[in-house]
Parts: structure tokens; C-alpha cells; sequence
């Protein structure tokens, strides 16, 4: 939903009904992940409805449109599956051969009341989670809705299925929200963990990964904008402020001059790291490398990496063994930084990096697919985090 997010609350704030195609589950090598979203909606005044948004990349897209458009005016919420027909390859189905679960719900101000409040936690950086029960034996529970946040007091009165079901969505919704995943429960109808016959989607909105980038040079700019890309919010910091500046890096969130280690030691006692921080350390200068890499291979990220050559590192290895950091820390660096792609350029080095921090997100191997076998779409494994209060 996050994609259509703007779009979506614009529709709302008018008082348009919108129906709006949630990917809920995803099996084999479905193309878009769970929570990739398509809404349909009013068009111009006298032209028929608009879809923005996207749940398959084109394979299902005409089906889903159509099923929005009747949902949207009748109000009555469709759990649909789509995959390849035996029966019949050209019926509606993705050609990847993969499957999708989509849920089909109108929303507007009476359904979905405090989808403003929402949409401010997400464009505040505020974890939130939208629980929605997809599937239940009592049809009137299904669309049912429960906003979970962090130490947020529950519910004065049951949003799904009773007071049973809240507090087990709440707890599994929680977990789920800090890990950034987005996923389908299965229950009893009244919330009983290990029963079935419901199934609730949480749609997590975590705060963006962050991406800190230690050294202001030219492999920084094109790293802070591939991380950009990526979806991080990218902080670029150097203790030298000739070189740490704005305008050198516009696509970073912000700049920080300051010295790296203690940099990243105030952002650590702050709170403002977790598990899915990523760091590259750029600037292949012992004085600057050894001290935020001390720090940083003892604190539990997501990525570390550190830029010089092969004798670079093999004398960065020596100092950081001086330090004390254990050898089971020492192999978490990434160092040389980056996978072999043969790249020269800051640009090809940025996608070099970006490529490494991908692969070790979800698990891949780094090898061209067309030399490997099994699924395309790794799942990668959901890891505790502690959000800042």
C-alpha cells in the first residue's frame, strides 16, 4: 500500500470509494511481494475509473481492475487466487508460473476511518501496522481492520473477532513489524493460535533501512544514490568538512561532518541503528577505517562493508585484530567491498556494493542465474529489531 499511498488518501479525503487489490500471499515466482497493492478509482469527471499501482506487473492487472471496480461499488470484500490454469494457459493466471493471493476491499471514510492517521505515522517514520482479516467462517468479519503500533495501548473495544483475536494479532503483528515483513496469519475464528479457518494480513510500515556511508568521495555519491534507490535513508559522513557537503551529495538525506566512529557511536546509543542498518566504510584511510569498524562489527547490522585493496585489507585485518575484535566479528566484513562485477567506475562500483548488500539481505549467491537451479525469489529470515521510542 505504501506505493499508492498518496493516491489513495487523496481519493479518501473526497469522499471516493476506491477499490483497492492487496497481494496477500504469494507462492512459487510471483512477481510482486506481499503488500504490493492496485486501487481503483474515480476517473475525471464523465471518464471511466482509473487503476494506479500494481499487483503482478501486468499478468493479472485487467482481472483485478475488473474485480475492484464491482467490489468498490457493492462493498462486499473478495479473497481471489491467481495462477497458471491447467486447463487452459490463456485463462487468467501469472506466465511466470507463480501464484497470488489478492484481497479485494473498497476503502473509503466509513470503512477505513483512521487512514489518515496512518498515513501520518508512515510519512513520519512512525512504525504502524494494519492487520485485515482476509478469510473467516462469519462473513461480516472479514475487512475487519486493527492499526497495531508499538506500545500502543489495545483497542477499548474488539476490531476483528473479539478481544481473543486482537491480542494474538497484536502480539504476532508486533513481531512481524519489527522485522519489516509483511505477511498472512493463519487462526481459529476466534484467535485461537493453532486453528485455522481465518487468516488475517498485516501490512507492516517500518521506518526506512538506513544506509551509513563513512568517507565524502566520489564512490559516496554514486553509493548514497544506488542506496537511495534501494529504498535506505542515507546518511554520508566524514570528519572533513571541505568534503562533507550538501551539494556534493544531493541524493543523501543528509550529511554529517563528524569523525565516522563517533558518528555511528551516538547513533548507536541513540537508538537510531538496527538490525537492518547497512554500513560502507569508503575512505580506505587507517585512521578513519579502524576506529568505526571496531564499533561497527560489534553491534548487530545488517551489512558491513569496507572499500581498499586486497593488501589494504589484509593490513586493515592486522590493526582490527590490535583492537581485539574477535575473528567470528572480523568475518561479517565485507572487504574487499562489493561482488565481483568487474567494475571500474564509482557507478559500476556503487551497483558492485548495492549487489552485495542485496544478496546477503536475502540470501543469494551471487552467481548469474543462468548458471543456477530452484527459485529466483529468495525469502530471506525475518531478524528481531528494537525501534527508538
Amino acid at each position: 500500500m505504501r506505493d499508492v499511498l498518496d493516491q489513495l488518501l487523496a481519493w479518501w479525503r473526497e469522499g471516493h470509494p476506491v477499490g483497492m487489490g492487496t497481494v496477500v500471499a504469494t507462492f512459487r515466482s510471483a512477481p510482486r511481494p506481499p503488500g504490493a497493492a492496485m486501487l481503483v478509482g474515480p476517473g475525471a469527471e464523465g471518464a471511466p475509473p482509473v487503476a494506479v499501482g500494481s499487483v503482478s506487473g501486468g499478468c493479472v492487472e485487467g482481472a483485478v481492475f475488473d474485480l475492484a471496480s464491482e467490489v468498490a461499488t457493492t462493498g462486499r470484500p473478495v479473497l481471489e487466487r491467481y495462477g497458471i490454469s491447467d486447463d487452459d494457459a490463456f485463462a487468467v493466471g501469472l506466465t511466470c508460473g507463480g501464484i497470488l493471493d489478492v484481497f479485494v476491499e473498497r476503502v473509503d471514510r466509513a470503512g477505513f476511518p483512521d487512514l489518515d492517521e496512518v498515513a501520518a505515522d508512515i510519512a513520519a517514520g512512525r512504525p504502524v501496522a494494519v492487520a485485515t482479516v482476509v478469510e473467516h467462517p462469519d462473513e461480516a468479519v472479514v475487512g475487519r481492520r486493527l492499526v497495531v503500533r508499538p506500545e500502543s495501548p489495545a483497542p477499548a473495544r474488539p476490531a476483528l473477532a473479539g478481544a481473543r483475536m486482537d491480542d494474538a494479532v497484536t502480539d504476532d503483528a508486533l513481531g512481524l513489524l519489527a522485522g519489516g515483513l509483511s505477511e498472512t496469519l493463519t487462526y481459529g475464528p476466534d484467535g485461537e493460535r493453532r486453528g485455522e479457518g481465518c487468516r488475517v494480513f498485516v501490512s507492516s510500515f517500518a521506518p526506512r533501512p538506513r544506509m551509513l556511508v563513512f568517507g565524502a568521495i566520489d564512490f559516496a555519491a554514486a553509493t548514497a544514490r544506488v542506496g537511495s534507490f534501494l529504498g535506505y535513508r542515507v546518511t554520508v559522513c566524514d570528519a572533513r568538512p571541505v568534503f562533507a557537503t550538501a551539494t556534493r551529495f544531493p541524493d543523501a538525506d543528509e550529511v554529517v561532518t563528524d569523525w565516522p566512529h563517533r558518528y555511528l557511536a551516538a547513533e548507536a546509543d541513540a537508538g537510531r541503528i538496527d538490525a537492518r542498518t547497512v554500513v560502507c566504510v569508503l575512505t580506505h584511510d587507517p585512521k578513519f577505517d579502524v576506529p568505526v569498524l571496531d564499533l561497527a562489527l560489534r553491534l548487530d547490522l545488517a551489512y558491513v562493508g569496507a572499500m581498499g585493496s586486497r593488501r589494504t585489507h589484509d593490513d586493515r585485518l592486522a590493526r582490527l585484530r590490535e583492537t581485539g575484535v574477535p575473528d567470528d566479528s572480523l568475518a561479517r566484513l565485507r572487504s574487499p567491498i562489493g561482488l565481483d562485477l568487474g567494475a571500474r567506475t564509482p557507478e559500476e562500483t556503487a551497483i558492485s556494493i548495492a549487489a552485495e548488500i542485496v544478496s546477503a539481505r536475502w540470501g543469494g549467491s551471487g552467481e548469474s542465474l543462468t548458471t543456477t537451479d530452484g527459485r529466483i525469489h529468495h525469502q530471506g529470515v525475518a531478524r528481531p529489531l528494537r525501534y527508538p521510542p
